[in-house]
């Protein structure tokens, strides 16, 4: 049987990947886009990174497919992508997933969330949905 954790140490082997404290200097520059992966409820709870885009893991290989109903345009920009999650597994993950279908320079936040609001990195809330 298969371990999470092994998983998660093979993606880190095919992935480019740092803690927070050294990715927090990317953020706000022109061409990344953050991906924040993490369930609705942990962004209400805990706010979220400013700028970054959210995409629910069980929704990423379909909104990075653009053959896909749910294709979502973020996805087609040629931005760097930095995926993040509350500690780094799931988006270590999902780094990995996108770059096997095709994103070209992706990475993601090691210690996730916790270790980017530990680092000082800058959190906001959740945007609000238009009504």
């Amino acid at each position: 049987m298969k371990r999470v954790k092994d998983m998660v140490a093979e993606a880190n082997a095919q992935v480019a990947h740092a803690p927070a404290a050294d990715i927090i200097p990317q953020h706000g520059q022109e061409g990344v886009t953050f991906v924040d992966l993490r369930d609705p409820r942990e962004l209400e709870r805990e706010g979220m990174i400013p700028g970054a885009f959210h995409c629910p893991r069980g929704m990423l290989e379909f909104w990075i497919d653009p053959e896909s109903p749910y294709a979502k345009p973020q996805f087609q920009t040629g931005d760097r992508f930095v995926f993040y999650c509350a500690s780094g597994w799931r988006s270590a993950l999902s780094a990995l997933a996108a770059q096997e279908m095709g994103l070209e320079n992706v990475s993601h936040i090691t210690d996730g969330f916790s270790g980017w609001k530990a680092s000082g990195g800058p959190v906001g809330d959740r945007p609000k949905k238009p009504a």
